[in-house]
């Protein structure tokens, strides 16, 4: 069997990942098809992690590809999650993914409505809402959630949800609808109302926001292996368990789509097992050390479940304990501490352990090269990582 060492690991992060200098990609689209897909819970992610993969970017450059060619496209998908995909990923992940997010998230919805009293049959209300949404948004209108709500009576509704609870609360309906029917495929989050650190989406539907009849979504099977397969040419190796928990899919489904994109086993340090593509076993030669600033939820950073060859010792620092990523810095493939920006925008360094001169060197170029292109923008999370609570301490 195939030995592949944490180096070699470290070495394909910096080959196939664009983010070691020298190494970035040519554009947005060459980015993400790096990437798989981009993380997008938070919208200044999506911009921050196409930044550190793409020399001379602008906040432009990704607008047009999210808005105006639409080669880029925000999709509900796998762990609930919202991404960035490329456009022809899409309907793998209607089929797959989304499909199973989207089955478990109407089944609830449809709970709730009748146990908050909106209606007896939940399922039924939800399909009328459904319906009625969607033909507001035919012909390519873009809308406002608070529009929608305001124009769509069907939708104009609050409920009470864990009445009684330390956790309960009175919620708007509109919302819940307009995430069923963005993870189903038939609407998607358009062009954004606010700035880009922010989240204002206007609705509309699919179709008319793709220019083109939608394909057909992929089997499940099918839309797995789909997955599988480019989640590996990305983070091979990698191991069922992270594979597992990244498609938030089952153990059946991920070991069916193993099978069906050929993929064989290789052996970790440490004694695990991984997985990598039958055309991907040829050794990978070290690269120069490399330095790189990752904004909070990056792709690279979420890829794996099992992080210790590039986390080490500072998943607490690091991580929340629902295992959301705060920013990163990063030296040779490992991550060696966090980065924060002072109230003037600028950049700072948080480092977790001893790097070295040469490495606090390359690590502070970075660190200027994110301050100009923010340009003053202080961008806030709602995912701050201890080490990043810590550095902002006074």
């Amino acid at each position: 069997m195939r030995h592949l060492s944490d180096d070699e690991r470290r070495a394909r992060i910096a080959r196939r990942h664009a983010i070691a200098p020298g190494r970035r990609a040519a554009d947005p689209v060459a980015a993400t098809r790096a990437m798989t897909v981009l993380h997008a819970t938070e919208p200044a992610t999506v911009y921050l992690s196409l930044h550190a993969r793409v020399d001379g970017l602008g906040v432009a450059d990704v607008d047009a590809a999210l808005y105006e060619q639409r080669s880029l496209v925000k999709q509900l998908a796998m762990r609930r999650t919202l991404f960035v995909f490329p456009r022809d990923l899409l309907p793998a992940a209607w089929g797959s993914a989304s499909a199973r997010v989207a089955a478990a998230l109407r089944a609830r919805l449809a709970k709730e409505v009748a146990m908050a009293g909106i209606a007896e049959d939940g399922a039924a209300w939800l399909d009328t809402a459904c319906a009625a949404v969607k033909a507001r948004l035919d012909g390519g209108v873009e809308l406002g959630a608070q529009a929608i709500r305001e124009s769509v009576p069907e939708v104009d509704a609050r409920m009470d949800l864990a009445a009684g609870t330390a956790y309960g609360a009175n919620v708007a309906i509109a919302p819940r609808v307009l995430t069923q029917l963005g993870v189903e495929g038939d609407i998607v989050r358009g062009r954004n109302g606010g700035h880009w650190r922010t989240s204002r989406p206007q609705w509309t539907a699919m179709e008319s926001w793709l220019g083109e009849p939608l394909p057909e979504p992929w089997t499940p099977r099918a839309g797995y292996a789909e997955l599988v397969g480019r989640w590996l040419r990305t983070f091979g190796p990698g191991t069922a368990a992270d594979l597992q928990w990244w498609l938030g899919g089952t153990k059946g489904a991920v070991g069916t789509a193993l099978e069906d994109v050929g993929a064989v086993e290789v052996a970790l340090e440490g004694g695990g097992t991984g997985w990598v593509l039958a055309d991907d076993l040829d050794a990978v030669d070290p690269v120069e050390p490399w330095a790189a600033l990752l904004p909070v939820l990056d792709p690279t950073v979420m890829g794996w479940k099992e992080r210790d060859f590039y986390l080490g010792p500072h998943t607490d620092l690091l991580f929340d304990r629902n295992g959301n990523a705060g920013t990163t810095a990063w030296w040779d493939g490992r991550i060696v501490g966090c980065w924060v920006q002072d109230p003037d925008g600028v950049v700072v360094l948080s480092l977790l352990e001893d790097v070295g001169a040469e490495a606090v060197a390359a690590l502070r170029v970075e660190a200027d090269r994110l301050t100009a292109w923010l340009g003053g923008v202080r961008v806030s999370t709602v995912y701050p990582s201890m080490g990043m609570k810590q550095a902002l301490a006074p």
